[in-house]
């Protein structure tokens, strides 16, 4: 009799094991080229104040650039083609007329990864204030995604970075297609060619300091920057160094990457007596473990050719660092 009663309490165990596997819905790979956006809204409200406040906020001017270039670019479907291989997009934001109000987010609706944010609002005038309100963390939550998505693809194939590592006590990824241009004094310059330039990396560590603000630690971050540059980072003519633009005002906030607190600052650089310049980022981590600012800086020089990617290319590999 207990045998008996086994035997139907495994049977059941099964059954229900089987059954909660076979609600389990497969969700194929999504799509999407970096920093691309589905927009889902149709074309009434894309033609009016609804889409031009999705053009005006979610895919607003990145600040940093020489030329402007925008957060994402935007891809327009009406909720009537939003089906198939059309919602696979990596990154939708769904914008429509609702009996409610309100803004969600939604992680691997319909592939994976995934990340969907629908704007309901009971007329024009609520959905742009909800854009309004909510841009800034639609924005964020979109470009966290992509960010996880270029470093996924970086992983594909890394540059061995040993002797960085060991040198400056980091781990980091680095796709292979870089090399290591300058190794000196802890101090290392990587780079890769593009068809009309290059794309740099800076790698580097200097005693720390305690800034009472955060414009005192931004002065000293350009101060710096300054200094490496002209040691380190020559002109195509002898004499000439790279600088910081001073006609264009550096924007500077406070981040957090793996756990250390880390200065965000962009801005332009330029050679002195050339025709030379482009946008940076430079992360400035304060490693209090180890007495020091650490310091990764990416610049990019690719005349005619737009930036924005390759900026955010340099900006996946340096929120890769974690400090040992």
């Amino acid at each position: 009799m207990k045998s008996l009663i086994n035997i139907i309490v495994f049977t059941l165990v099964l059954f229900s094991c089987n059954e909660t596997a076979s609600k389990k819905v497969y969700k194929p790979q999504s799509s999407g080229n970096t920093n691309s956006l589905l927009v889902v809204v149709d074309d009434d409200l894309w033609g009016a104040s609804v889409g031009e406040a999705i053009r005006r906020h979610i895919g607003a001017e990145i600040y940093g650039l020489p030329q402007v270039e925008p957060q994402f670019d935007l891809r327009q479907v009406p909720h009537s083609v939003f089906s198939d291989f059309v919602r696979m997009n990596r990154t939708v934001l769904k914008v429509q007329l609702s009996k409610e109000d309100g803004v969600k987010f939604f992680t691997d609706p319909y592939a994976i990864p995934q990340k969907m944010i629908v704007v309901n609002g009971t007329s024009r005038k609520v959905i742009v204030e909800l854009i309004e309100q909510n841009a800034s963390k639609i924005i964020s939550v979109f470009k966290n995604e992509e960010l996880k998505e270029r470093q996924r693809r970086i992983k594909k194939s890394l540059f061995n970075t040993a002797a960085i590592e060991k040198t400056l006590g980091i781990k980091l990824n680095v796709p292979s297609v870089y090399r290591i241009a300058k190794n000196k004094d802890n101090f290392f310059w990587m780079r890769r060619d593009t068809k009309t330039g290059i794309i740099n990396l800076l790698l580097y560590s200097v005693p720390s300091q305690d800034f009472k603000t955060i414009d005192a630690f931004s002065q000293r971050v350009i101060q710096l920057r300054d200094s490496v540059a002209k040691q380190h980072i020559p002109g195509p003519i002898e004499g000439n160094f790279m600088t910081t633009e001073t006609a264009y005002t550096p924007y500077s906030f406070f981040t957090e990457i793996a756990n250390t607190r880390v200065l965000e600052t962009r801005s332009l650089w330029k050679v002195e007596g050339a025709f030379m310049s482009g946008p940076f980022v430079n992360f400035s981590f304060e490693d209090i473990k180890n007495n020091r600012l650490l310091v990764a800086e990416g610049f990019v020089y690719t005349p005619s050719e737009p930036k924005r990617d390759y900026i955010f290319e340099l900006e996946s590999i340096i929120k890769s660092i974690i400090i040992q």
